[in-house]
């Protein structure tokens, strides 16, 4: 049963008990009016409860004046509770008023003259079930309050997770960006040397396809990226390479790499963000300037962060035809402002750097 359902049923209850009180008014004549009036004030004071939550004030007024008429007092009981609870601040107080009024021509009419302590006594009654009404409309109103800051909090909590799983995939996102443009990269590099050194037509054509095959290989990256920005994936592993191996297999690729590596073992979370900035200025220099030598400096600042700096002169021919994102240097800055450190990049001397302090921290963002 819902709530409609439940209101339907209490207020038939109200209404039938307030007619059987009529009819016991009119058979025990609780009013010196005749029996006629008093049947039809009792009646017409009972059904107008009905409406005692959508029309408060008017069920006030008829079951105060059904009690004046007929003696019941059941139809202003519920009528000026009612009032109270349901009406407006004005209404409360038509239903208050309308409520003493209703007591004291009960007894006006019993009696032929209205005493004074009979006002005290109608007052004190109506200002009594009117305060009654505006208490439980008091903690009525107090519980709804309850209610809509529960549902609050409960609306902003799932806001907050959403926004945690959009950054968490949109970090996912750029760990694969950066993982998978620099393999590629890298193998697109040996298909360029391939190229050159190979005499064999044959040789020639499989090389080429090797590089055709990477720039089709970052391009499908970028459609996958945009899938994973908008649906949750499992975040990959840690396992990220030492700063060595990093330059080890740029070497191997045919890539003149220096490692001036300066600040010694590093907190997990700073290497992660230090690790991210070489191969980003590795991917990009292979890109950009082929065949320029680069160098990567990790080192101390005089605060205590680490500094990584990889730069390198001008390339010696054209740039890979690769595409890109235009995310990478876009996404590397955000990740190390959330790291709490700073990057710069830009032309030097006809060349490109690439720099960056990063917190000495172990829970340095990823």
């Amino acid at each position: 049963m819902n709530l409609l359902q439940r209101r339907g049923v209490a207020d038939g209850v109200l209404v039938l008990a307030c007619l059987a009180l009529t009819a016991l008014a009119v058979k025990a004549s609780w009013s010196a009016l005749p029996a006629p009036v008093v049947a039809l004030a009792g009646v017409a004071g009972s059904a107008a409860q009905w409406w005692r939550r959508t029309l408060p004030w008017p069920a006030a007024v008829a079951g105060a004046a059904a009690y004046a008429l007929s003696g019941n007092p059941a139809p202003l009981l519920v009528g000026v509770y009612s009032g109270a609870v349901y009406g407006s601040r004005a209404g409360a107080a038509v239903a208050g008023v309308a409520g003493w009024a209703g007591i004291a021509g009960w007894s006006w009419l019993d009696e032929g003259r209205l005493p004074a302590d009979d006002l005290v006594f109608s007052a004190v009654g109506a200002v009594l079930l009117t305060g009654l009404g505006l208490y439980v409309r008091a903690l009525r109103d107090l519980r709804a309050s309850w209610q809509e800051r529960a549902e609050r909090a409960d609306t902003e909590r799932l806001l907050r997770d959403e926004q945690a799983r959009a950054a968490e995939r949109t970090r996912i996102a750029r760990e694969m960006h950066d993982v998978l443009a620099h393999k590629v990269s890298l193998i697109a590099l040996h298909a360029g040397a391939l190229e050159v050194t190979t005499d064999t037509a044959r040789f020639q054509q499989g090389a080429g396809l090797i590089r055709v095959t990477a720039r089709e290989a970052l391009q499908e990256l970028r459609a996958v990226l945009g899938v994973l920005e908008a649906t949750p994936a499992p975040a990959p592993g840690d396992g990220f390479a030492d700063l060595p191996a990093l330059v080890l297999a740029a070497t191997r690729a045919g890539q003149q790499v220096e490692l001036r590596e300066e600040a010694g073992t590093l907190p997990p979370g700073t290497a992660r963000v230090v690790h991210r900035v070489a191969q980003e200025g590795l991917t990009n220099a292979r890109k950009h300037a082929p065949g320029a030598p680069v160098t990567v400096t990790v080192d101390r600042a005089g605060d205590g962060a680490v500094r990584v700096t990889v730069a390198n002169p001008a390339g010696a021919g054209a740039g890979l035809d690769l595409p890109g994102s235009g995310a990478g240097l876009v996404g590397l800055a955000e990740r190390v402002r959330l790291a709490g450190g700073t990057l710069h990049s830009g032309p030097v001397d006809g060349g490109w750097r690439l720099a960056a302090a990063v917190p000495w921290t172990e829970a340095t963002q990823r």
